[in-house]
């Protein structure tokens, strides 16, 4: 089976997000936060591999559109804990530069699907 860049990234990027949430909550005790952070970073990747299995072209369109708000959500969730001083500036913007290459691919995606 050939690698799908976009699936790879979000699988890759929902480990980094469980790693986050662990600590997070373990070494901050920071719950709240750290819930909506990975139910929304974790779901890119999950909603992405839901439309890899999608029965028509809508139907992948809309599975990626979800895909693109929950990373828009999480790209929230990160620059609020990187300015409220939660994690160090060094991790949030290695995962903020994370969440924002997935931005970028969905983005393009969605307009190659919305041209076609």
């Amino acid at each position: 089976m050939e690698e799908n860049i976009i699936l790879t990234k979000t699988y890759d990027f929902a480990l980094r997000i469980i790693k986050l949430y662990k600590y997070l909550c373990d070494e901050k005790h920071e719950y709240t936060i750290a819930k909506q952070i990975l139910r929304s970073g974790t779901s890119i990747g999950a909603n992405i591999e839901e439309a890899t299995g999608s029965i028509s072209k809508k139907d992948f369109r809309y599975k990626l559109f979800i895909a693109y708000k929950e990373a828009r959500e999480t790209h929230y969730w990160m620059r609020l804990l990187k300015d409220s001083k939660y994690i160090e500036e060094k991790l949030a913007q290695s995962l903020l530069s994370d969440v924002e290459e997935i931005l970028r691919i969905l983005e393009a995606s969605l307009k190659t699907i919305s041209k076609n």
